[in-house]
């Protein structure tokens, strides 16, 4: 992706300020292009009229594990001009609480998506110059902190998925319960939508998308039957979609393994965003831009997320030291510590207040030295 940058000056917001909610133009996309370009996105005023449609973020979205989010990360934002990255900004609902319980700290916001920055920040203008917003996709955190002249950081926070705003505007397609076109694009100024994966890939490259990225044991039978159905008519709306998979997934499997799109779904919205490739990219570099004593804390919702996770965090927490060396050499040393035993789940009380919750894995971790022997 193109170097990003900061949509409003890192010491200069203010709630006044006309710019706060008309995000400059951040990444191009990547992975393969099909088919014409992506429609534009409102412009600021129209966008800025179908927020005031739809309702202030507060009233929308209720962020998951708030309350541990701010136990795990307020330790290292104690400090006067702690700075914390929230690289999955979304509605500001976790950047809201960590502003609040860390009076010290400066947050920047990362978010690839366009109107979920002009929500969060007219959620968080009255924070003036402690909050910053950046146009960008998160995987280019080293650069865009180099842009905001930031050496490190106190603490990072990543939510990975689809974002409940996604999931509620039925325009965006992510929502297999709603028809809507399907686009399933995060940023919707960049890169291939859903509906150009499904119309234009090879049967063997959707059973694979679908194999790998949803985890869909009828990958093959999926794939095949929408490769029948787009020679009749391209699939345009997800409604469509919906109707086959009904008719692919054996009915056996849809009364015990949930709604038959949910994993067609999930692969194609992976895939049109690049999610686990973006992820393998920042993860190492978010830990590299932690300061030693700052913290990282990882929200993931289905296994192949936490997967990387989970091998990222814990060979940072492992020392390297051959068997056989009588001492450890400082290159060898474990540069992380956990903060979390395993993977934490959301209790029975949040879940029944956000359903959303029911599938998320939290992980954490402490950085205790520098990374793999560096001197920074």
């Amino acid at each position: 992706p193109a170097r990003s940058t900061p949509t409003t000056p890192f010491l200069g917001l203010q709630p006044d300020d006309p710019d706060t909610t008309s995000p400059a133009p951040g990444p191009t996309g990547w992975g393969p292009g099909h088919g014409d370009a992506p429609p534009p996105r409102p412009s600021p005023s129209k966008e800025h009229a179908m927020n005031a449609t739809r309702g202030p973020a507060a009233q929308r979205h209720v962020p998951v594990l708030r309350d541990r989010i701010v136990e795990l990360l307020a330790p290292a934002a104690a400090r006067p001009g702690a700075v914390l990255v929230d690289a999955t900004l979304g509605m500001g609902g976790h950047s809201e609480a960590l502003l609040t319980a860390c009076p010290n700290a400066r947050v920047v916001g990362i978010d690839r998506d366009t109107e979920a920055l002009a929500l969060a920040g007219e959620r968080l203008a009255a924070f003036g110059d402690r909050f910053t917003t950046v146009h960008a996709v998160y995987d280019d955190i080293a650069h865009l902190l180099v842009d905001l002249d930031v050496p490190q950081v106190d603490g990072i926070l990543f939510d990975l998925g689809v974002s409940s705003l996604q999931l509620d505007e039925a325009d965006r397609g992510f929502a297999y319960a709603q028809d809507a076109p399907l686009d399933m694009r995060m940023d919707q100024q960049s890169g291939l939508t859903a509906a150009e994966v499904v119309n234009t890939y090879a049967a063997a490259d959707l059973a694979r998308i679908l194999r790998d990225y949803g985890e869909e044991r009828f990958a093959g039978r999926i794939a095949s039957a929408i490769v029948r159905e787009r020679e009749e008519e391209p699939f345009t709306t997800s409604g469509r979609l919906v109707d086959l998979l009904r008719d692919a997934v054996p009915a056996a499997s849809q009364r015990t393994g949930g709604h038959p799109a949910k994993r067609t779904f999930q692969a194609l919205r992976i895939e049109v965003n690049g999610e686990l490739a973006v992820w393998e990219r920042a993860l190492p570099a978010a830990i590299e831009a932690l300061g030693v004593g700052g913290r990282i804390a990882v929200l993931s919702y289905h296994s192949l997320e936490d997967r990387i996770t989970k091998r990222a965090l814990v060979a940072g927490a492992t020392s390297r030291t051959p068997k056989g060396m009588p001492v450890e050499l400082p290159e060898h040393a474990a540069y992380l510590r956990l903060l979390t035993r395993g993977a934490e789940e959301a209790d029975a009380a949040e879940v029944a207040e956000n359903p959303r919750s029911a599938s998320v894995r939290l992980r954490a971790a402490e950085r205790i030295t520098t990374t793999k022997g560096s001197t920074r």
